[in-house]
């Protein structure tokens, strides 16, 4: 008991025009800072009727203003007795009968700040005298992660374990202020005119914070690259802030249980550079490599290599044997180019040129011809182009063709 709620909505000037002396966040704060006492303002400069000497103590009478994004504890030698996360004004008056203890708001606020009140509240008759203090219910940002070594974690997607060098940022909440208040925050950051900051490079809670970050940053990454439902790729962390996030917050409430221990949770990432060891390079590009020759790209591709083979066998042979062969593939196309010639051993191919152009001083037609040299068995090119047209015929599967690619590419 002790909160009456006297107005709710926005706070404009009209409410600090009728209250002269009030208690509210102070000015100037960092937009990282997290949590701190209430101060008096008004037109007498926080000495009204209605307000105590020392910083963030009230008394009965007093009237706070609670912005949006903010929520107001109050706490009575060390216990909790009273929260406000509505936007609004409120007088204190530990006698009133219409006096009230919580005002959790609406949304996932509520459910949270109940319980923990529950938990931590005062069991007796609140004094007339209580310190008041805010906390910032909105995304602090600028909080900062690096490594200084290679994290490593198993890639589901490489079949591999890849490792790598990385930087960024992410934004932090406070989603249930009663247990941080409760369960992390020191208590010398619950004394007059201190402020706990999370960017505070000499804030030791905060710098445990980021030390745990770091920590997790390798389940995270494990987390999001082998999630099977998103077939997430490590090249994709850095365009998706929201879902890393994710995957970190929920590495750190296994790690060390930030939210339902201490009430924070990470909203979102800003991942500044990724630098991947050289082993985790060379998977990349062969992964590339793959990718370039997959799907309706990987038969532009192969066709685009077949063409190069056939221009080096060409140029291997002389002038004369690469005309021969742009002869025929203009009469014939690319497919007449290469057909499988009975009695050849091996599946080995034979230039074919039609009989009615058969050039002057050559054999007929109908008697046999001399087959071409069958290609190096080893040369992926005339691997590629046989598996290919044994796909296009039916006779192996899109699997059992990119297998062989693989294969024979060194994938």
């Amino acid at each position: 008991m002790g909160l009456i709620q006297a107005i709710t909505g926005a706070i404009g000037g009209t409410l600090a025009d009728q209250w002269k002396d009030f208690f509210t966040v102070p000015q100037g704060l960092s937009p990282t800072a997290a949590v701190f006492s209430a101060v008096p303002q008004g037109t007498n400069a926080g000495r009204g009727s209605n307000t105590s000497g020392s910083d963030g103590v009230i008394s009965n009478g007093s009237k706070i203003i609670v912005p949006e994004g903010y929520g107001l504890i109050l706490m009575q030698d060390g216990a909790i007795t009273g929260f406000a996360a509505e936007p609004g004004g409120y007088e204190w008056n530990s006698e009133a009968q219409d006096s009230q203890s919580i005002f959790a708001g609406n949304g996932i606020v509520s459910p949270l700040i109940t319980t923990s009140f529950e938990r931590f509240k005062f069991g007796g008759r609140p004094g007339v005298q209580q310190r008041a203090y805010f906390v910032t219910l909105k995304e602090l940002p600028n909080n900062r992660f690096g490594t200084q070594s290679e994290i490593y974690w198993d890639d589901a997607y490489m079949n591999a374990q890849v490792g790598a060098i990385t930087r960024g940022t992410y934004t932090l909440k406070i989603s249930d202020p009663i247990l941080f208040v409760k369960n992390y925050l020191p208590a010398k950051y619950l004394e007059p005119g201190q402020v706990f900051d999370f960017t505070d490079i000499d804030n030791d809670a905060a710098s445990q914070l980021f030390n745990e970050v770091v920590g997790s940053l390798a389940p995270a990454f494990s987390m999001y690259t082998n999630d099977p439902s998103k077939g997430n790729r490590i090249t994709k962390i850095q365009q998706d802030s929201i879902g890393f996030a994710q995957s970190l917050s929920a590495a750190v409430e296994q790690n060390y249980g930030w939210s339902t221990g201490r009430g924070l949770t990470i909203v979102s990432t800003a991942i500044i550079s990724i630098e991947y060891d050289e082993n985790t390079r060379e998977l990349l590009r062969n992964v590339q490599r793959a990718d370039a020759l997959s799907g309706a790209r990987g038969n532009s591709n192969l066709q685009a290599s077949v063409a190069a083979g056939f221009e080096s066998a060409g140029e291997n042979s002389g002038g004369a044997g690469l005309v021969g062969m742009g002869m025929a593939a203009g009469a014939t196309g690319l497919g007449g180019l290469q057909q499988p010639v009975p009695g050849v051993g091996g599946g080995g191919y034979a230039q074919q040129v039609p009989a009615q152009q058969q050039p002057y001083g050559q054999p007929p037609a109908d008697q046999p011809q001399a087959p071409a040299p069958v290609q190096d068995a080893e040369d992926p090119v005339a691997k590629l182009a046989k598996f290919k047209e044994m796909l296009d015929a039916g006779l192996i599967s899109e699997d059992d063709y990119n297998a062989a690619k693989a294969k024979a590419l060194g994938l």
